[in-house]
Parts: structure tokens; C-alpha cells; sequence
């Protein structure tokens, strides 16, 4: 079940709006913009299906509130201070973000005090001794032509306490927050912790994750500059597999409980045979597993082979390996690429057959680089929409993308759970469209069976 199909069943367990400060009393110093009317909603999802299921269970039609200029707003700008943190792992499009953030204060809010924070939430930790930085549309002038955050970024826990200490002793009254989900679920408890101290302080989260695993944001920025990215890293697997005899192209991509960039770059070059992602076991021996499948391409069809492959699907398979967790207390993937590379290299040896694997793990590389095309346009909404929000006393809130809108989404329905691969969507048919491997693996594909014979 979706979890717009939870929502549906049980609406009174979540809840769509958003925080706010207060009421917004103050003339916005924006001129010439078309504002929208504060109660301008946008819809959860396009399927009127659900949408009718939804209503004769709410008795209302289940939308977020959209996202936008406002002509009254919460913040004094002559009286705000701001910060910003990015934190968690690097993502095309960081330092467009932060650009973005900067231009829309500066130039349309006229707010002249912005806090770059350092090295993540460890910034906002004054025993860490990471001082900020002053940001401004000098500073930020030609950043977004870069990869990484110009900030710096961290993993790990940090005390919600002292952070919110920090931002009353610096007077900072909007905090942006570029993460995905364990560095939204802080700034979940920032604003927690703020309200229960009746502070008036805007928390207000821009998603950031490139396994594009979050919930009513659309697509996360960085998602499209990795695919895209990950098209070169194929081709080369492509090539090298084509380049000898029975040749194995084997590409590893992040995604460690999503397999959304594996699956979208497949689409995206359909010279990929096998696509293995998380939301899908799959087994390494027997007639029906991939070692067998391989076999049977080779056999039947073609001397070479590509296989692209999730970070975190397969974990199964090497359990055995002790655990080990980053600093945020995330469980680290074991190495499925390398794992799978001796496993395929073994199996041909011990069959007596000539094989050849190049394993490809573009991971860092690809999240390294500057978001590009619609991806940086997309960074440049979202941060835009955001000081939007927060200048009009929202909080606790991430901005998400509905089609061509931009809503607010409280950020506890946003992190609710992993936004995952829905093996029964268009999406994953035609991925195994595009790569044929139901047919390897023994199943049915294009009306034809594991051994040829047509399929009803």
C-alpha cells in the first residue's frame, strides 16, 4: 500500500498543513510580484479515484498548502537573521541551492545578516569551533559552477538543545535546512524544541537526497544530474563489455534502500540486460538465478552483458559481513558490486568458461559534481519557495514539487518512511521492458518464455 493509500484509509493518522508562527501582519517588501492567497491548496496526487476515496473519508480533498510569495508576511526583514545548513552526504545542486537562498533574501527581502553554518549541524555545536561564515550575493556569485557545499557538510547527532541555544544567541530567526531525511528528522526536532520554548523561529527544510527516497517533494534535486551523470559510466561498462569475449559490464550506483537512480538510468540507457535494485530479492544460484540468467544470455543470445546494480540491493546475500553504521547511525551497505563481481568471476571459472567482469563504482563521482539543466532550475524553485515560506512565519516544513506547483509539506509526513520503487508501477515494467531480464531469469518477457516458447 502507497502511502497515499494509507492516507486514504486512515486520514486522521496524518496530518497535511503546516505550521506557522503566527499571523502575518507585515506588508511584504516584494513589488511588482503576483502573490497567492494564503489559503491556495495544491492536490496530493492526480488519481481522481483516490481522490474521491479521500474525500468521503476527510469530507475534504487531501492537498498541501502551496507555496509561494505572500503579500503579508510573519518576519521583520530589517530585523532577521538567517542561517543555513547543509548536511548529510554531498548532492548535485548544493551550492545552487544555497545561491539561490542568498539572491531571494538579499534581493527581494532586503535581509542583509545570512549565516552560512559550517560542516553541518556540528556548526550549530559552538565546542566544535566551526565559526560561520557571512554569506552574500558576493560570496555566492559563481558557487553553483562548483559541486559539494561551499558550507561543508557532516553526519552525526547533535544536541537539539544546544543547537536551538545557538540560534538564540546568535538571534537567528529563519533556519534553512538542505537535507534528506535524517537531517530533515532534525530539523523536525529543532522546531520541536523551539516551539516548546516559544521561540518564533522558521525551520524550514529543502530535500536533498540523491536516492530520491522522500515522500510529496517530486523529484529531489541532484536526482536527474546523478542519472544523467550515470549514462557515461554505463556506456564505458558497455563498451569494456563488448570489448571480449563473454564480457561483463558490472556499474554499481547509490541507492541504499531506493533503487530509483539504477532504475532511471536503465531507462536512460537501454544497454543495460540486468537492473537489481532493493525493492527486489533476487537469488544467485539455482535455474532462476543470475548466475544462471547470465549463462542463458550468453547461451541464447549475445556475448556480453551489462548489469547495474543498487548499493543496497542483494544485502542478503552478504549478511555474514559484520555491520557497520556511518556517524548519522545509518546501517552502511555491504559492497554488493564487489561481492557480485568475485561471485560472477568464480562461477564462470568453476563452469570452465571464458568470462571477463569490469565492475564500475561511480558513487562519489556522480554526487560530485554541479547539478545541471532542469536540475539546477529546480534548485534555484525550491530555494526561492522556501524563503517564501519562511518569511511568512511557516515552519517545520520541507518545500516539495507537484507537477509545475510548489507546495509545503510538513516534514514529519515527508519522512515518514522511504519513498521506494513500487515494483508494480510503469516505471519498474518498463525497466524490465528495456532490459528483457525476466526472460534470463526464467519468467516472461515480451511473449516469450526461458526457453522460447511463446508466452499466452
Amino acid at each position: 500500500m502507497t502511502l497515499i493509500e494509507k492516507i486514504v484509509a486512515s486520514p486522521h493518522d496524518y496530518t497535511l498543513d503546516v505550521e506557522t508562527l503566527g499571523e502575518c501582519k507585515i506588508d511584504s517588501p516584494i513589488r511588482n510580484r503576483e502573490f497567492i492567497d494564503p489559503d491556495e491548496r495544491i492536490l496530493i496526487t492526480e488519481n481522481v479515484k483516490l481522490l474521491h476515496d479521500a474525500t468521503r473519508h476527510l469530507g475534504i480533498t487531501p492537498s498541501f498548502e502551496r507555496a509561494g510569495p505572500h503579500q503579508k508576511i510573519f518576519h521583520d526583514p530589517s530585523w532577521s537573521r538567517v542561517g543555513i545548513v547543509t548536511a548529510g552526504g554531498l548532492c548535485p545542486g548544493l551550492n545552487h541551492v544555497i545561491k539561490g537562498l542568498v539572491e531571494i533574501l538579499m534581493f527581494d527581502y532586503g535581509i542583509k545578516t545570512i549565516y552560512g553554518i559550517r560542516y553541518g549541524y556540528a556548526g550549530l555545536i559552538p565546542r566544535f569551533g566551526y565559526n560561520p561564515i557571512m554569506l552574500d550575493t558576493d560570496t555566492v556569485d559563481t558557487i553553483h559552477e562548483h559541486g559539494g557545499t561551499m558550507l561543508g557538510s557532516s553526519r552525526g547527532q547533535q544536541d537539539t538543545g544546544e543547537i536551538v541555544d545557538t540560534l538564540a544567541r546568535m538571534n537567528i530567526n529563519i533556519l534553512f535546512c538542505i537535507g534528506g531525511d535524517g537531517s530533515l528528522r532534525c530539523a523536525h526536532d529543532i522546531s520541536e524544541e523551539c516551539r516548546r520554548r516559544k521561540l518564533s523561529i522558521s525551520v524550514i527544510g529543502i530535500p536533498k537526497t540523491i536516492d530520491n527516497d522522500l515522500h510529496f517533494v517530486g523529484r529531489s534535486f541532484g536526482f536527474e544530474t546523478a542519472v544523467a551523470e550515470a549514462t557515461q559510466i554505463i556506456q564505458a561498462a558497455h563498451t569494456e563489455a563488448k570489448g571480449t569475449f563473454n564480457g561483463i559490464g558490472l556499474v554499481r550506483l547509490m541507492g541504499r534502500d531506493s533503487g530509483f537512480i539504477a532504475a532511471y538510468a536503465t531507462l536512460a540507457n537501454p544497454v543495460v540486460n540486468f537492473c537489481l535494485v532493493p525493492e527486489l530479492d533476487f537469488e544467485m544460484d539455482g535455474p532462476h538465478g543470475l548466475l544462471a540468467a547470465l549463462s542463458y544470455r550468453f547461451d541464447r543470445f549475445k556475448d556480453h552483458a551489462v548489469i547495474v546494480v543498487a548499493e543496497g540491493a542483494g544485502q542478503r546475500h552478504i549478511a555474514a559481513e559484520p555491520e557497520r553504521r556511518d556517524a548519522s547511525g545509518n546501517v552502511l551497505k555491504k559492497d554488493v558490486g564487489e561481492y557480485l563481481r568475485q561471485r560472477i568471476t568464480q562461477h564462470f571459472k568453476t563452469c570452465k568458461r571464458e568470462a571477463s567482469v569490469k565492475y564500475f563504482d561511480p558513487s562519489y563521482t556522480i554526487r560530485s559534481v554541479p547539478a545541471k539543466g532542469t536540475d539546477a532550475i529546480r534548485c534555484y524553485m525550491l530555494a526561492r519557495n522556501a524563503v517564501h515560506a519562511a518569511m511568512a512565519g511557516r515552519t517545520d516544513c520541507v518545500v516539495g514539487n507537484q507537477d509545475d506547483w510548489y507546495t509545503l509539506v510538513p516534514i514529519r509526513l515527508a519522512t515518514i518512511e522511504r519513498q521506494k520503487v513500487n515494483l508494480n508501477s510503469d516505471l519498474w515494467r518498463a525497466v524490465m521492458d528495456a532490459t528483457g531480464q525476466l526472460l534470463y531469469f526464467g519468467g516472461e518477457c515480451n511473449g516469450f518464455g526461458r526457453n522460447g516458447e511463446t508466452v499466452p
